[in-house]
């Protein structure tokens, strides 16, 4: 039995199917690792975070809970600061990636402000402790909080240095047994041969094993990361986030960006 909410909104299932039209929409993922870089939340600034791109993509995530699906995010850091580019500059290395892990709090705490506007439950839970502000990881409670509906957003990588925020979302899927990463890109719509913006004869892959990722060094995410989720079995889709619903269609089962995994079908 549907129970409708109001004259605008998509009446909802006790299985969260989402009846749109004349059929239903069903998730292919129930629970999901949402990797979103830096630069996605500084619109077309480059740095910074813009207020609008943030709300689309806080929007993006409402679409998705509301199908029923259980999203932890992992912001990256690099539109306000980057610990390599700080150690090329003279800063000891350990403390700039240390920078760079207070970085992601302060987008973390911006998406979970966005996401709150808009009536969607949220938590941060941070790898270095900051009680005032966010939680501390704990990976039963964020089980538990995903398990409620709520939204997590892990924030400050994994606490260590030398290691990035894509093995931040590794491990993290991982340890709540996420079913998928998918990596949400600002400026290209999936995995390619070559720079797209520099080579007019790249490729674009619609499947990749994650030794094709190690081996032809496409850049996807670090070596760790990739081998983290070809460890555990992970799928990553990689995808654009600038465009409006693309979160929905990847959780719908539809086949947009690239998909990397253990072995090609």
């Amino acid at each position: 039995m549907f129970l409708f909410l109001q004259q605008d909104t998509y009446p909802v299932t006790k299985n969260k199917m989402i009846l749109k039209g004349d059929h239903l929409e069903k998730p292919v993922f129930k629970r999901v690792v949402l990797k979103v870089s830096g630069e996605s939340l500084s619109g077309t600034n480059g740095y910074g975070i813009d207020a609008e791109t943030i709300a689309s993509i806080a929007q993006q995530v409402k679409d998705v809970v509301e199908l029923g699906v259980e999203v932890a995010i992992v912001c990256g850091g690099g539109n306000i600061w980057r610990g390599i580019a700080g150690s090329a500059n003279g800063i000891d290395r350990a403390t700039a990636d240390y920078m760079g892990m207070l970085a992601t709090v302060m987008n973390s705490l911006a998406l979970q402000d966005a996401l709150e506007q808009i009536k969607v439950p949220t938590r941060v839970q941070t790898s270095i402790a900051m009680q005032q502000i966010a939680e501390p990881y704990i990976r039963r409670r964020a089980i538990r909080h995903l398990e409620k509906g709520r939204v997590v957003i892990f924030a400050a990588g994994t606490g260590n240095p030398f290691f990035s925020t894509d093995t931040t979302a590794a491990l993290r899927a991982a340890e709540i047994e996420a079913e998928v990463i998918l990596m949400a890109k600002n400026k290209v719509d999936g995995v390619y041969s070559a720079d797209p913006f520099k080579d007019s004869t790249a490729e674009k892959y619609e499947q990749l094993t994650y030794l094709d990722v190690l081996n032809k060094n496409l850049g996807v995410m670090d070596s760790t990361a990739s081998s983290l989720c070809m460890d555990n079995n992970i799928p990553l889709i990689v995808f654009a986030i600038t465009e409006q619903g693309n979160i929905k269609r990847v959780v719908l089962g539809e086949k947009i960006g690239t998909i990397v995994k253990g072995s090609v079908n």
